[in-house]
């Protein structure tokens, strides 16, 4: 299969662009510039991220027998001169103009792997040559697909240049059929692969339609999977495109990541890492297709990148920390500014693993464009942990096909659209445990969204309420307006929200609630607040509409449960 269209991305990658130079002294020095830039007059001190630099060494590809034709295997030309010259003492390794067919690639430390010009990386479609391995330590229990392009434990490594790296991920994800035309779905069909029972979704095989119950099974069984019973399903078990795991100061710059058979992008427990004028991109249906996700990475700065992806955008995965990081939040001290999201899922996101904790983000000067959901923030009970101190600075959006701004403690894995239709009803609260979602401390300035389905919501729990969530300068125009439920010390100011229907505030359970100032929607009902707790909500230089019940209080709520100043 190959629906994914190419025509738009080497336009793109094309165009004369300001990032991506070779790694000269004078351009490690224009990154550093920009960094301390970025990083100034934060809320938090970030830790100096150093410049990856190289010695002044090329070595070609051309060099070890690669041939640019796309249809030689170029394999053993990558590990040949990316090892040469790290042997050497490290230096720039030189993809030039052309059609690179080739396997799996490891980056090794002090190798900048850089894509000139018209340089196009596409990974083989043949799933046989990406090894299954037990991570890429050789040691886990758990085995995968060796990722496209990879470092394992390396320091001081790069991928830069303008050419572009395709992961082929049509022969790996399955597709949904409503996020197909017609013609696309019976294209697809006749292209081979197998439909499901229900004729919902095509797979690339029976195999790989059948991996995720069979390893479910093998789970069951309470017996160890072996490597075979794993490469039974290897055609279920997609790998991310790019993945830098426990690496030391990584500089990705100016190249396109596109069509990737998961994740495209993909730090994973590294530190010091630096994403700069880079674009990822793949078809708005491709499951699981996720753009930048740094996972347990500390010291992180994303600026002036380009997504477009089928699920979400920039998002960041607080898990487990490696043996070789400090105790402490897991996502600590990331900068994002200047990115410009398109589709996905979400423009920004955490989640929806949070067990890690995050602590010290600031997401800044960012446009998102037809997401399904602007700010997005997932968790669940046993998966979640401490997030706290985000500061979220000067977002546009436009055309959100679902919620501005979500906090959701009850995800499942739905579809965006799926999820937002649960309930926002009083629940029965669990015990607290190390793993219940604590999502805290977020201050979100100066917002701009014209259209979304929903202004804002907030699902929480009732043993864990969202606290301390401070809204300043915030504008939407939505079809509903926002919905708090199990919130606390949530505080709007100077907050603008025209909804098309339904109050202004819908409010479950929320507690410590302050409106001071703002425009509101003139709709019969301002505010609708339900559950027996829910009190001391406050509204300061707000003008009511000039309705006969303005304040609509269910029947267990507390007489004086809003105030009026």
């Amino acid at each position: 299969m190959n629906l994914f269209r190419f025509v738009k991305t080497f336009i793109v990658a094309s165009a004369v662009f300001a990032f991506a130079p070779p790694l000269s002294a004078q351009s490690v020095g224009q990154i550093d510039q920009e960094i301390e830039a970025h990083c100034k007059n934060l809320p938090f001190t970030v830790p100096k991220i150093g410049v990856p630099s190289f010695p002044d060494r090329r070595v070609s590809i051309v060099e070890h027998g690669a041939v640019a034709d796309g249809l030689t295997m170029n394999t053993k030309a990558f590990a040949d001169a990316i090892q040469a010259c790290a042997k050497a003492g490290g230096g720039t390794v030189v993809v030039p103009p052309g059609t690179w067919l080739t396997g799996p690639i490891k980056i090794e430390g002090n190798i900048n792997l850089h894509l000139e010009r018209g340089a196009l990386i596409q990974f083989s479609n043949r799933l046989e040559d990406f090894p299954l391995i037990a991570g890429l330590d050789g040691k886990s229990k758990r085995y995968a697909i060796t990722p496209p392009l990879h470092a394992y434990r390396a320091k001081n490594i790069a991928v830069t240049g303008y050419g572009i790296i395709d992961g082929a991920g049509d022969a790996w994800r399955y597709v949904k059929k409503t996020k197909l035309t017609e013609q696309q779905w019976k294209n697809l069909v006749a292209s081979g692969g197998v439909v499901s029972s229900d004729g919902k979704e095509w797979w690339p095989s029976k195999e790989a339609m059948e991996g995720e119950s069979y390893l479910k099974q093998l789970e069951k069984s309470g017996r160890q999977p072996t490597k075979e019973d794993y490469a039974s399903a290897r055609q279920f078990i997609r790998p991310d495109l790019a993945q830098f795991v426990q690496c030391e100061g990584v500089l990705l710059d100016g190249v396109t990541f596109q069509n990737s058979p998961k994740f495209h992008v993909r730090p994973i427990q590294s530190e010091n890492v630096i994403i700069r004028g880079i674009k990822v991109m793949c078809p708005w249906y491709a499951q699981n297709g996720d753009g930048i996700d740094p996972t347990s990475c500390r010291n992180v700065i994303i600026y002036n990148t380009t997504v477009d992806v089928g699920d979400d955008g920039l998002c960041l995965k607080p898990g487990t920390i490696a043996s070789s990081q400090k105790p402490g939040p897991s996502c600590e001290n990331i900068v994002i500014a200047d990115c410009v999201v398109y589709h996905a899922h979400g423009g920004f996101v955490i989640g929806s693993e949070s067990y890690g904790g995050v602590n010290n983000i600031s997401v800044r000067n960012c446009v998102f464009i037809g997401t399904d959901i602007g700010l997005r923030f997932k968790s669940y009970r046993g998966n979640g942990g401490l997030v706290k101190n985000v500061f979220i600075d000067g977002i546009q959006m436009h055309d959100i096909a679902n919620e501005a701004i979500l906090f959701d403690m009850y995800y499942g894995g739905k579809a965006p659209g799926e999820e937002a239709e649960q309930s926002a009803v009083e629940r029965k609260a669990e015990p607290v445990t190390d793993r219940t979602p604590r999502f805290q401390d977020f201050t979100i300035s100066n917002i701009v969204c014209s259209g979304a389905k929903r202004a804002m919501v907030i699902n929480a729990l009732p043993e864990m309420p969202t606290r301390n969530v401070t809204l300043t300068n915030v504008t939407v125009s939505a079809q509903h307006g926002i919905t708090l439920a199990d919130a606390e010390g949530i505080r709007f100011t100077n907050c603008r929200i025209e909804q098309n229907s339904g109050p202004t505030f819908s409010i479950a359970s929320g507690r410590d609630i302050t409106i001071t100032s703002g425009k509101f929607s003139d709709r019969e009902i301002f505010m609708q607040v339900d559950g027996e707790s829910s009190g001391n909500i406050n509204l300061v230089g707000v003008t009511l509409p000039k309705m006969e019940k303005a304040i609509e209080l269910g029947k267990n709520v507390k007489p004086n449960a809003v105030i009026q100043q």
